[in-house]
Parts: structure tokens; sequence; C-alpha cells
């Protein structure tokens, strides 16, 4: 059985075939894409930022400047936050049916802030081993004064839903015939070689997590 959405303003108004509310599906696309973009209002506009995000558990977080303006209008109040994988253009046989195949999910809540030294440091630790595991003991401790420049939210994922699109075109029965091609152009995110810092102490050989990263 389908999972329920978890609120009102969770629940897909269109397209209810490719929504998705089950927490594993979630936590797979969240877990695949460190990149989010943080939807708040700023003195009466939308705003819309790009952040790197991370799911620990029941809670997904982002990081930034203590200063960031951004970041001290988001704390405590309503955002959206949304994460998206593109996997393919779909070419149909009509303008109106070309698309999108692609994993997103959208999260609502209050933006809750992370205090202590202490506990930024764990979360960015979690951050960090998350993506380059073994990576944070080997480097240059935090200091004190970078804790303090550094402001961490988090939401609850209790209002998070997904949505998926994946396959070949819709094309109605009457454009099937239409003599022009169709099918789907897939993407995939590739990571490259590692390409060493110009400054970088010889001898240093590239790290596990830097050769095995991957993203989707």
């Amino acid at each position: 059985m389908p999972h329920p959405a978890p609120s009102p303003r969770t629940r897909a108004r269109r397209l209810h075939d490719k929504a998705a509310y089950d927490r594993a599906v979630i936590d797979a696309i969240l877990d695949a894409m460190p990149v989010a973009h943080l939807g708040h209002i700023v003195d009466g506009f939308p705003v819309v930022t790009p952040t790197l995000q991370w799911r620990e558990g029941d809670r997904v977080y982002w990081h930034g400047s203590s200063a960031s303006r951004m970041q001290k209008r988001a704390t405590g109040t309503e955002v959206c936050l949304t994460v998206t994988l593109l996997d393919g253009m779909v070419l149909a046989r009509s303008g109106l049916e070309h698309s999108v195949n692609y994993r997103s999910v959208m999260v609502f809540g209050q933006a809750e802030v992370v205090e202590g030294a202490e506990a930024k440091a764990t979360h960015l630790r979690r951050m960090m081993e998350q993506m380059f595991p073994g990576r944070w003991d080997a480097l240059r401790p935090i200091t004190a004064q970078e804790l303090k420049a550094t402001r961490i939210l988090s939401l609850p994922l209790t209002e998070a839903s997904a949505k998926i699109s994946a396959g070949p075109p819709a094309d109605p029965p009457e454009d099937r015939a239409w003599p022009v091609w169709a099918g789907v152009l897939p993407i995939r995110l590739t990571v490259g070689a590692p390409d060493p810092a110009p400054d970088l102490a010889p001898g240093l050989p590239v790290p596990d997590h830097a050769k095995g990263y991957r993203i989707g």
C-alpha cells in the first residue's frame, strides 16, 4: 500500500503517480545529491540559495557563515528545501509532450539552529565522513573561531515528499506514427580523475575517498 502524504502541503496536486512519500525513497534521493536549494522569504522577497546538505537520520542539515543574511533570516522561520537529480531528457513526438526524467525531494518546516561548539563540530564531522569517509581525522583540526563563524541549520523530515519521473515518452496513440525520432537522452553525473592542488606537497597519495567519490 502506498504511503500517504505526511501533510497537506506535501501532497502532490498534479501528477500523483509520480509522488512518493516513503522515507526510504526520500532518504535515498537526499543521500545521492549533496546540493540542495533553500527557499525562504528575506525582507519580503522570495530568495532561493544553493547549499550543501547532508542527512542524519530524521533530519537534513546545511551550514554557512554566521554572518550570512540568509542563514540569519532562515533561522526559526518556515523554509522549503529541495534536492533534484536529473536523469534524462525525454524527447517526444510533439513539443508539449517533451519532459525530463528526474528524482526530487521537497522538505517543508521551520529551520532550527544547532547550538554550541561541540554540537556544531559533531555535525560537521558527520557531514565530512558521509561524503569522504576517513578524511576528518586527517585534516587540520577545526578552530574555535571557525566554529563560532559557522551556523548550522536543520529541518526534520516530518514534512517531506519525493517526486520521480522515469521511462520513455508518453505520446498519445495518435502521435506514435509521426515520423520523428523519439526516446530518452540519459544523463549521468560523473566524477573525473582527482586533480591535485598546485601547491600540494610531493609524495602525497590520492586517498580512497577521493578516488571513489560518486554522486547519484
